[in-house]
């Protein structure tokens, strides 16, 4: 069952990274500033983003399996209406209805994993999970680079919604979960009370600080392998655009393997907490060695060790499985997902824009964008750091 649920994850994977390839026959078509083409990329992080509390509450009240079979279609629509986009809009509509659709993907992989698994083993299955989406990530390079020169853009979304709507079909073969996996005598929470215990979250003294990291970290290497690194690497060297693929499927080949190495060796307590803090600081200066070199052995080699280290991630998840009672777990995750997914899409509009301001005063448009993103990593790091810690917290039940 986790694997067909890692069916839609795989496709999530593959949509919210399908930028790298595309910025440029769209920019060519549309005309789009790099401003737009943020708000493009972001627009469906943004959407998937806002949507995770409402999942978690939908999981909760009507289980994995029907919350998402109930709002994967709008994945397989928002595709077709993309492929089918006669201007910008309506391309970036089609973005919010497959963010929308795609809003469960990753959240039933986690409740799943947190609630059919012991804590011991959370890390290691979730980092698992994770690896097997990456194949979405892997047809987003080369792949994808080749249906485009060979098609266009718009065959790549045909070709995206048709694997949406296999995956639709194989959860619905394969996923037999209970819809209500509490007692059968057990009180039914209305959604009033579903929703005031995620502003219960809020009030708990470390839920800040793993927020904040949360917000930035994904979003930093996503805005990287989703968006930037294909234009970068077009613009500053001259790679054709199947070129660029090779190296986009390069750093998420990589990235497969980082998320089942971390996890697999999570170190717990508070050694997981100086991880992640290191991790990110550590990924943080790699951004500006990229930004500030123009050599195109580390626009390609820094990428592909980056999508490597993009595997810590999985430790956040340990964190927040960690650092609340099993009773709220399930919306603790939705309500980690969803920084971390806002942190995507306002870290692709924001560098968009930095991108579009950068232009406009003769900078270099990619030197501003990688120290932006790198500024953000930082700041988001010292946060973690230095809120409270669940650790030295008693959690209620």
């Amino acid at each position: 069952m986790l694997f067909a649920l890692a069916a839609a994850f795989t496709l999530s994977q593959a949509y919210r990274t399908v930028g790298a390839i595309l910025a440029a026959p769209l920019q060519a078509e549309f005309g789009l500033s790099p401003q737009q083409l943020g708000t493009f990329a972001g627009a469906f992080h943004f959407a998937f983003g806002t949507l995770q509390v409402f999942m978690g509450v939908g999981i909760d009240l009507h289980g994995v399996r029907r919350t998402v079979l109930t709002a994967f279609p709008l994945t397989i629509a928002g595709a077709l209406l993309s492929a089918l986009a006669p201007g910008y809009a309506t391309l970036v509509l089609g973005q919010v209805l497959i963010g929308i659709g795609c809003a469960p993907a990753f959240l039933v992989c986690t409740v799943f994993v947190a609630r059919h698994f012991p804590p011991e083993r959370f890390a290691a299955v979730s980092g698992l999970v994770m690896s097997v989406g990456g194949i979405g990530l892997l047809a987003t390079g080369t792949p994808l680079a080749w249906l485009v020169e060979a098609s266009s853009w718009r065959a790549a979304f045909f070709v995206l919604a048709a694997c949406s709507a296999a995956a639709w079909g194989l959860i619905a073969w394969r996923v037999h979960e209970p819809a209500l996996p509490q007692a059968a005598d057990a009180p039914r929470e209305s959604l009033a009370q579903a929703l005031l215990a995620f502003a219960a979250l809020l009030r708990l003294p470390w839920t800040a600080g793993i927020m904040a990291l949360a917000f930035v970290c994904y979003a930093s290497f996503l805005s990287l392998r989703g968006l930037w690194l294909g234009p970068l690497l077009i613009e500053r060297h001259g790679f054709s655009l199947v070129a660029s693929g090779n190296v986009v499927l390069a750093v998420s080949a990589t990235s497969l393997f980082g998320p089942a190495l971390f996890g697999r060796f999570d170190p717990g307590g508070s050694a997981r907490r100086r991880v992640l803090v290191g991790c990110s600081f550590l990924l943080a200066a790699m951004f500006a060695v990229l930004a500030l070199t123009s050599s195109a052995v580390l626009d390609v080699a820094l990428p592909v060790v980056m999508g490597v280290m993009s595997g810590y991630m999985v430790l956040q998840y340990s964190e927040v499985r960690a650092g609340y009672p099993a009773a709220i777990v399930g919306r603790a995750l939705a309500l980690f997902t969803m920084a971390m997914f806002m942190g995507v899409a306002l870290m692709q509009w924001f560098t968009g824009f930095v991108a579009s301001q950068a232009a406009a005063r003769g900078a270099d448009t990619y030197t501003a964008v990688l120290l932006t993103i790198a500024a953000m990593l930082v700041a988001g790091a010292v946060a973690f750091a230095l809120l409270p810690k669940a650790a030295q917290a008693r959690v209620p039940e």
